[in-house]
């Protein structure tokens, strides 16, 4: 977890991001996936920097029953960081598109992401400490692992895999042979 941290405080765009965040106060808010994942693969290959493409905000309200909802917390994050691709979801909704069970949480809904390694997430408390989640824990991430998550058809999983080249741009990437 030190490492993390270390990782995440001397990146200046994911550190703005995580404070606009909290100024939301959004229940059970996180930034997950890339946003986590790929900084610590480009730390892992000699500090590369890939750019963000988006920075997936997950957080978990039952009470919200439209994505409406998400687009207002977008535009909100928008106007507090407007460079950045701003991605919100509430989990809560998230089992429909999914066609799995009702999600209980926030970690219950990353568990059924289709890698392992994507299943992180990081936020800024009120106290500004990192608070950082992870549905399967942080080994296999830092191990450069590629692990594939029984919940979801192994298919997609290698879509994702070959469809965004973690390999080609993450040279040291292996797949997981014990992910399943």
């Amino acid at each position: 977890m030190h490492t993390l941290q270390q990782y995440l405080k001397s990146d200046f765009t994911r550190m703005s991001a995580l404070k606009a965040l909290q100024q939301l106060n959004l229940p059970s808010g996180y930034i997950a996936a890339g946003f986590l994942r790929n900084l610590v693969w480009d730390k892992l290959h000699d500090d590369m920097s890939t750019p963000l493409n988006d920075v997936d905000v997950i957080y978990y309200d039952a009470s919200k029953t439209s994505h409406i909802d998400d687009k207002q917390l977008e535009a909100k994050l928008c106007k507090l960081v407007p460079t950045l691709n701003w991605q919100v979801k509430n989990q809560a909704l998230m089992h429909i598109k999914n066609n799995d069970a009702v999600y209980n949480n926030v970690i219950d809904a990353m568990a059924h992401w289709p890698e392992k390694e994507t299943a992180v997430a990081v936020k800024l408390d009120n106290k500004d400490n990192l608070v950082a989640i992870s549905a399967f824990g942080f080994d296999s991430l830092f191990d450069l692992k590629l692990s594939h998550n029984a919940k979801r058809d192994k298919s997609v999983f290698l879509a994702r895999v070959e469809g965004k080249a973690w390999q080609n741009r993450w040279p040291k990437l292996v797949m997981n042979p014990n992910s399943d």
